[in-house]
């Protein structure tokens, strides 16, 4: 006889799931709380709907904090066997310049995610919508919509984590595990916006302007890529994947120290020597001209350093290198790519069963774990599903 599977929520890690569960052991349904399936997956496709991340397996692990907890998950379904299980069901991908990895030209993604759903019809996976989890009931089972009580052979909880309300990850589901003495920890922001309390003259010219080509560092992090000048603050990839350690910074200081290195591609004594040998009167045109740094980036320089450190060619040639922005908080949460916090990694085992509770699994973004923007935060919830796929697999 078939054994009964619940997975509560929608979203990658509970799609991959229901996919890789083999359909002649299991009867399987996801109780969905909203009218459609991956909103949230959706939704991050407006943003350039990049699926993982190319790099090999050994440094994507260390892109993960920690690492530790998510290596079984990933060396069993890895970014490549991730993008051969998609061109096997239609959605071919490409590796783009900044070797993320893309669905090619024109698929868009609701084409992704139907492509997934028809994977879940021939499974005969069936997907209950409008159900929304509202409390445990007698001997465990689970209470959907107040008054329909559901008992399952395997529960896995795909609950997500606490930004983006909009698409349903509300986070509220915490306190039903508290009320099983099951370990959780605050959410908090990560990938997101951090606020610079940016002078008014600066923000008037300098508005929306993006730091292409630069370096972010903080504490022991350093991170390429670019970012762009809001009024809030600073946001892009290159700040994004130093969430955790600004985040240690806010927490233990109330305020985090970045610094941008401007010109990663040369070193302080180049940048100083162009900067003494240069034709050009003027040090604006200098870097302009001789650097290539944008007005963006000269207005920087030019806001943030006193009139006699700009014109020395030694002290500019290390702020360029160099130069210190305060920031004095992070974005509200809910305006967050993702989330840290949640259940607790202490909270499950390997194959992410709640220790206290055996055949209960949670899953995807609702666990305490933490990655940065470019396909990792996917790639980390088709990883767990498929991981806990095979594990049920196996055992029954």
């Amino acid at each position: 006889m078939k054994k009964s599977v619940s997975i509560i929520g929608g979203g990658p890690a509970a799609l991959m799931l229901a996919a890789f569960l083999d359909c002649e052991k299991f009867n399987v349904t996801i109780y969905e709380k909203n009218k459609t399936l991956g909103r949230k997956f959706l939704v991050a496709g407006k943003g350039g709907f990049n699926l993982t991340h190319s790099e090999p397996l050994e440094e994507m692990i260390h892109r993960y904090f920690p690492p530790s907890f998510l290596e079984e998950a990933l060396r069993n379904f890895d970014n490549n066997d991730f993008r051969n299980w998609l061109k096997s069901i239609g959605i071919p991908t490409y590796v783009g310049s900044s070797k993320r990895v893309y669905p090619e030209k024109g698929i868009k993604p609701i084409t992704v995610l139907n492509a997934i759903l028809m994977v879940l019809e021939k499974q005969g996976v069936v997907i209950k919508y409008n159900h929304t989890w509202t409390n445990w009931g007698n001997n465990q089972s689970l209470i959907f919509n107040e008054n329909i009580d559901i008992k399952s052979d395997y529960t896995i909880f795909a609950l997500g984590g606490s930004s983006w309300k909009v698409t349903g990850s509300d986070g509220l589901w915490v306190d039903f595990f508290k009320t099983k003495e099951i370990s959780t920890g605050p959410f908090q922001a990560s990938n997101c916006g951090y606020q610079v309390n940016w002078p008014e003259d600066f923000l008037l010219d300098y508005e929306g302007w993006p730091l292409k080509n630069i370096a972010i560092s903080c504490l022991n992090k350093r991170q390429k890529g670019e970012a762009v000048i809001t009024r809030f603050g600073l946001e892009g990839n290159a700040i994004y994947a130093l969430s955790p350690q600004i985040r240690q910074e806010l927490s233990m200081q109330k305020k985090a120290t970045i610094f941008l290195d401007l010109k990663p591609t040369l070193n302080q004594e180049d940048i100083a020597q162009k900067i003494k040998n240069t034709k050009f009167k003027k040090t604006s045109e200098t870097l302009q001209k001789e650097l290539k740094l944008t007005l963006a980036q000269i207005g920087l320089l030019k806001k943030y350093l006193s009139k006699e450190t700009y014109l020395n060619p030694i002290l500019l040639a290390q702020n360029i290198k160099n130069l210190p922005i305060l920031i004095s908080d992070m974005a509200p949460i809910n305006d967050a790519i993702s989330t840290i916090g949640g259940i607790s990694i202490d909270a499950v085992d390997t194959n992410f069963q709640l220790k206290k509770m055996e055949n209960y699994y949670c899953v995807g973004e609702m666990l305490d774990w933490d990655a940065p923007t470019g396909g990792y935060l996917l790639q980390a919830c088709f990883s767990m599903g498929a991981h806990l796929a095979r594990h049920l697999n196996q055992v029954s």
